[in-house]
């Protein structure tokens, strides 16, 4: 069956190339997701005190989406999206879910199936690096939704370094290698970079998709000692914390990308580097500027982040585009670059970016895009933004003029209000209430069965 696959190739558009031993392995796709990172906090989104070279390496080598997105402004629903190239709120996963192995509705439900299932079944080797919070419970776990091979830890955050394993607290749950126990890394950010880069060496002659999720800088802050002291001229003791944990990233991010290189693999492999959200300002040191709001809100400060795609060599680099895309359109272009057709089981609201990459469509990825969390509500269309918060009265705002959010246009363009206002009643009826009650749910004896969520 795999000899007899066809697949899409980039060269200066699509084309399709019959498969043959003597061509080369269909492209790779790195997806890396930071976690809890401000808008302003890279080098190349400005970014002055927090130097981030191999990011900004990356972002110089393909296009920064300046109006890049993910689906929503905290972490677990943004990754159930990502995953099922679905808004997440059309299967119930608006919550973050309450860490517990024996809670078997806390986590993506298993009637969606996942990217790395579907790549699985094309020939890929399928691979998970870092951060899950997509359900404790077995039948959640990251070898039972398609990937491979994992590396990991199950919860919705972990301690960096120096930390007693306890498998009943979310934050010091065992680090597990493949679904078995490992030991502890000296510090968990340059192990995922270390994890990485061994897995693209490992799998130089396949085809893969790896799906690299970075806790940091996420807290709590727990940068190594001799990173720390290179940002000793930051004077908040949490911004020096949170810029030596991104820091450390990026080195990673860095020790990866050169494993591309280092093995030929760079110009088949295609990147994309954004955050779960905005940053959670004022909590871990994040700087969202000139975002208005932070994580959890529906204005830009939650849900735009920075936004890369790059694939040396098939796509030009060096560029900027502000049409909105989204992280659900990781999803239609990891098929597309596989050569397997897009669902049609069920609505996806995924998008395929390569023709938009290449120039090949130089028109809107989305018409638009959606926003629920609880009461609060927002979409995009356009330069348009609307936003809706419980008690108040709608939100308009041109994007282009106005990226802070700062002047209310509703009562001077009501007729744009209006139609706005009816597209997401329209999107919002196609949605489903929460399926699980999540975290900071009322659970009596909670805290004997899954521990307490750590700062």
């Amino acid at each position: 069956m795999k000899n007899m696959l066809r697949w899409w190739w980039l060269a200066c558009g699509l084309v399709v190339v019959a498969a043959s031993s003597a061509e080369p392995t269909r492209p790779n796709v790195l997806v890396i997701v930071s976690d809890d990172q401000g808008y302003a906090d890279t080098g190349f989104q400005g970014a002055k005190d927090i130097p981030t070279p191999h990011l900004d390496r990356l972002a110089k080598s393909g296009v920064r989406f300046t109006s890049g997105y993910v689906t929503h402004p905290f972490c677990s629903p943004t990754r159930a999206g990502l995953m099922a190239g679905r808004y997440q709120q059309r299967f119930g996963h608006e919550r973050n879910p309450y860490y517990d192995p024996n809670d078997h509705t806390e986590g993506l439900p298993v009637s969606e199936k996942l990217l790395p299932a579907r790549l699985k079944e094309a020939g890929y080797v399928t691979g998970w690096i870092g951060k899950w919070h997509l359900g404790a419970a077995p039948e959640f776990a990251p070898e039972r939704r398609g990937f491979t091979e994992t590396y990991g830890f199950i919860g919705g955050g972990h301690r960096f370094r120096e930390w007693q394993t306890n498998g009943a607290v979310e934050y010091q749950v065992p680090i597990r290698r493949n679904g078995v126990e490992v030991a502890t890394p000296a510090h968990l950010t340059e192990a995922l970079g270390q994890e990485t880069a061994a897995f693209v060496r490992r799998h130089s002659a396949e085809p893969w998709f790896l799906y690299l999720a970075f806790n940091a800088p996420h807290n709590p802050q727990e940068p190594t000692p001799e990173r720390l002291a290179q940002f000793a001229a930051i004077v908040d003791p949490v911004r020096r914390k949170y810029a030596a944990q991104v820091s450390l990233m990026d080195d990673a991010i860095g020790e990866a990308l050169a494993a591309l290189r280092e093995t030929g693999q760079a110009e088949r492999t295609l990147v994309f580097f954004f955050s779960d959200n905005g940053g959670p300002v004022g909590i871990n040191g994040s700087d969202n500027t000139p975002l208005r709001g932070a994580k959890g809100t529906v204005y830009e400060g939650g849900v735009r982040v920075s936004f890369v795609v790059a694939w040396p060599g098939r796509i030009a680099g060096g560029r900027t585009d502000d049409r909105p895309v989204s992280s659900l359109d990781v999803f239609a272009t990891s098929l597309a670059l596989a050569g397997v057709a897009m669902p049609t089981d069920k609505k996806y609201d995924s998008v395929n970016l390569l023709p938009y990459l290449t120039g090949e469509n130089a028109g809107a990825p989305h018409e638009r895009l959606f926003w629920r969390n609880g009461e609060q509500r927002a979409v995009r269309e356009g330069n348009l933004k609307l936003v809706r918060l419980p008690g108040k009265a709608a939100e308009l705002y041109d994007l282009t003029r106005d990226q802070a959010e700062t002047t209310n246009l509703a009562a001077v363009r009501p007729a744009d209000a209006e139609r706005l206002g009816a597209a997401l009643d329209e999107w919002d009826r196609e949605l489903i209430a929460p399926v699980f009650a999540g975290l900071g749910a009322n659970r009596p004896g909670a805290a004997k069965k899954g521990g307490k969520k750590q700062p």
